[in-house]
């Protein structure tokens, strides 16, 4: 496959128009504005930061790295165990229902792009989270695994950032510089995903699975995490 091919592609997989509903989630943050654990763009950095370097994204870039490498081998098995093991560490209901919610949104549109995704009987039978389904698709379509993981990372910190310019609220402008200021960690973060090994897997982010379950009570909500 040629380079602007896969460049094309990676673009595609990565751009917030994917229809897999990510602009819906805010993954515990909408809790953390209500409660003023982040009031600012100073806050939203270190929130965003803390999880690219030590919490859930950092995790799900790990597994996608797995499962993008059992993939390229044909390990079905290896793939449903890194599945299976990435859905067990979700703390609360409703971060699980996004990571299966997205997941299962993007393989059906996997099974109607070209070309066809293999095995697509066995992975659709049961669910799929959204890392796992998105190192599927790097891996199908012949996209470099560090050009995934980063542009994985680069989309989680991005939606969260629009979730956050309109929950504290901020500019557009400051997003954007945002975004620009965690360039380093997410660089960072996906060269970590590519080389930690299992036995060092896990998070160290409880605040954010306490805002997850706190915002499953909320009185009042923009956004379904």
């Amino acid at each position: 496959m040629a380079k602007v091919s896969r460049l094309a592609r990676l673009l595609q997989l990565a751009s917030p128009q994917l229809p897999v509903g990510a602009y819906s989630y805010s993954e515990g943050l909408e809790y953390a504005v209500h409660a003023g654990w982040v009031h600012d763009a100073r806050g939203l950095h270190g929130w965003l930061r803390h999880g690219l370097l030590d919490g859930a994204a950092q995790l799900e870039a790990a597994v996608l790295v797995r499962v993008y490498d059992a993939w390229r081998r044909d390990d079905l098995a290896r793939v449903r165990y890194w599945d299976e093991w990435l859905a067990a560490t979700r703390e609360g209901e409703e971060l699980r229902h996004q990571s299966l919610d997205m997941g299962r949104a993007l393989l059906r549109l996997l099974k109607d792009l070209e070309p066809p995704l293999p095995h697509a009987a066995q992975l659709f039978a049961a669910s799929c989270n959204f890392a796992t389904a998105f190192g599927i698709a790097a891996a199908h379509w012949d996209i470099e695994r560090e050009d995934a993981v980063t542009a994985y990372l680069q989309s989680w910190a991005a939606n969260l950032i629009c979730a956050g310019v309109k929950l504290i609220p901020l500019g557009q402008t400051a997003g954007q510089q945002l975004l620009w200021d965690l360039q380093e960690d997410v660089a960072h973060a996906a060269q970590t995903a590519q080389r930690i090994v299992d036995e060092d897997l896990g998070v160290s982010n409880w605040g954010y699975a306490l805002a997850s379950m706190a915002h499953e009570t909320q009185y009042s909500r923009l956004f379904r995490s």
